[in-house]
């Protein structure tokens, strides 16, 4: 019994490890791309409308096993981040909107 209990947990891992590789998607970066970087900082600041992608930035250069060095276009800063907190920039400027309410009494 127990036998089949430990089989019937492996069987089910494999589906489950199958499932979430098929839903993991492939990013290959090249010098020179934009991209957007994640801030998981951000999250310790209040406000639902922060948005969490800082950028776009340029990638610098490509290094073996995921880790990408991207430049700061503005501050021309460069740092080392890994390639999953990047995504690629598709679009031209970034609206920012800023509402301003004044309330009386």
């Amino acid at each position: 019994m127990r036998l089949n209990a430990y089989q019937s947990s492996r069987l089910y891992k494999e589906r489950i490890k199958a499932y979430h590789d098929k839903k993991l998607l492939k990013r290959s970066f090249e010098s020179g791309q934009l991209v957007l970087l994640f801030n998981s900082r951000l999250k310790l600041f209040p406000g639902k409308l922060k948005s969490r992608w800082s950028g776009p930035s340029v990638v610098k250069q490509v290094k073996p096993y995921g880790a990408i060095e991207i430049e700061d276009a503005k501050t021309q800063r460069s740092w080392m981040v890994n390639g999953q907190r990047l995504k690629h920039y598709k679009g031209g400027e970034v609206e920012k909107l800023i509402s301003v309410i004044k309330l009386k009494d």
